[in-house]
């Protein structure tokens, strides 16, 4: 697969499991905390977005839970398709995410990219910072929930195993989504926030597929560490895969920060995975 096809990345998870701390006006200290011990601006730095348009769609805009969403199926295969959920980063569901999820299907899923936005899209970094912040943890629960439903039980699809992906905001949707969807299968974060409460991880029943960057200034390797053990002692089934790479790196939209070497080998790793646990 060519590196510039890889698209993903975005923010961290702005909320901790138990709400968004800044919709519900929380101070700036728990919000420093929260981005992973940077300023607003020190995080935003983290992402750039190029203005160059993604390939033509191959699938087609449902509406999931009232929210808009993308699904795109693989050609010439009958259901029952193996499913995932695709997660955008903090930019919001715009095309490249949608080309993520077209290949997806190439590689023979259903993948159904939800919107956690309310149809709205960033362009810099003060807009994605600005509708991550408005994102309502009750009603994304809902959408991703029906998003499951919807894969499992839409006549064209009839997954029997459905899983989840997402980059950053995405990443950590991806993780909270395995704690809330007890039938799903598989469960890939690549660099979102982690959840390093065992009780809250014993929820999850899917095994989980971490992907990090060693250089992330955001989210420091004793974090990484924590999650590890708290997976463990929560019972999860879980591999955590580090490469030597900064935050976005599998992003090739962030000049700078994308690693084409350690996005192919997180996207063989994640290849793998998937279909290990969802192509049966």
């Amino acid at each position: 697969m060519s590196p510039r096809t890889l698209w993903g990345c975005g923010a961290v998870l702005l909320f901790a499991l138990g709400g968004c701390a800044t919709k519900q006006g929380a101070g700036a200290d728990a919000r420093h905390g929260e981005l992973g011990g940077l300023t607003e601006k020190q995080f935003q730095a983290l992402h750039e977005l190029k203005t160059e348009e993604a390939p033509p769609r191959k699938g087609q805009m449902v509406e999931i839970a009232g929210a808009r969403a993308y699904l795109s199926l693989p050609e010439h295969v009958k259901a029952p398709v193996p499913g995932v959920i695709v997660i955008h980063e903090w930019w919001g569901l715009n095309e490249h995410i949608m080309h993520w999820a077209d290949r997806l299907a190439a590689e023979g899923y259903a993948a159904l990219a939800v919107d956690l936005y309310g149809g709205k899209v960033a362009t810099t970094p003060e807009e994605a910072m600005a509708l991550m912040k408005t994102v309502d943890p009750k009603r994304s629960e809902e959408i991703l929930k029906a998003a499951n439903a919807f894969l499992m039980t839409a006549n064209r699809v009839q997954s029997t195993h459905t899983g989840v992906v997402g980059w950053c905001f995405g990443g950590g949707w991806s993780l909270r989504a395995g704690m809330a969807i007890p039938e799903l299968s598989a469960v890939v974060m690549y660099y979102g926030r982690p959840v390093t409460d065992t009780q809250a991880l014993k929820s999850i029943k899917a095994p989980v597929l971490a992907i990090f960057g060693t250089k992330d200034e955001s989210i420091p390797q004793d974090v990484v560490e924590e999650f590890d053990e708290a997976l463990s002692d929560a019972g999860v089934a879980h591999k955590i895969r580090k490469y030597d790479a900064p935050h976005a790196f599998a992003n090739p939209s962030a000049p700078g920060r994308y690693n084409a070497e350690a996005a192919e080998a997180a996207w063989e790793q994640v290849r793998t995975f998937l279909a290990e646990h969802l192509k049966k």
